[in-house]
């Protein structure tokens, strides 16, 4: 049996939330399925000494601008620089984290819907209490979502995620390892595939 591509993303990247609309139609071409984990930028930040694009001179102008431009090149329509940018993430990726050990299936839907929530609609879902609807949109208890936020046992997983994604060279968001090989980056796909398709070069 193929293993999974492991797709590493943070909640408020723009290129992690066009990559998430496009890697499991890729990865299903393929017969991969995938393993989504949520990180936290501002944990791989400390590590390398980086900072969120947009705030980089010269950089963070021409960011905002790509964003817009890559999600019509990649025909995804439901998108606009949030009015509260960035934010922290750690309440949705718990939520995420929460949810993969009891059904793979939601968590999946859940993490579409929260980056849909937050690029598409302009909801805050650094909030709790905005993460925890959005999960009850797709069918989560949303009480027992907002109580996983604040579980010791999950800050914990979240914490070991951080550790394992800088462990294995995640510096960015997206991050997708196949098979070892490391892509950063949403204008990695097309590597991706062609990696999978060859078996690499």
């Amino acid at each position: 049996m193929k293993s999974p591509i492991d797709f590493y993303f943070d909640f408020s990247s723009p290129y992690g939330y066009l990559a998430s609309e496009k890697i499991e139609v890729l990865a299903a071409r393929h017969g991969r399925t995938i393993d989504w984990h949520p990180i936290l930028l501002g944990v791989v930040f400390r590590e390398t000494g980086a900072s969120p694009l947009t705030e980089v001179p010269l950089k963070g102008k021409y960011s905002k601008r790509d964003f817009a431009r890559s999600a019509k090149f990649h025909g995804v329509e439901r998108f606009r620089l949030p009015s509260t940018f960035p934010i922290a993430t750690q309440g949705p990726a718990r939520i995420v984290l929460w949810l993969k050990v009891r059904d793979a299936v939601l968590a999946v839907a859940t993490i579409h819907a929260l980056y849909r929530a937050f690029f598409g609609d302009d909801v805050d879902i650094s909030k709790p209490e905005n993460a925890a609807a959005v999960a009850v949109g797709c069918g989560v208890d949303g009480a027992a979502a907002r109580a996983a936020i604040d579980d010791p046992a999950i800050k914990d997983a979240l914490r070991r995620e951080n550790e394992q994604a800088i462990a294995a060279g995640v510096f960015g968001s997206p991050f997708t390892i196949v098979d070892g090989e490391p892509f950063w980056g949403m204008d990695r796909l097309d590597q991706v595939d062609r990696w999978l398709a060859t078996g690499g070069w």
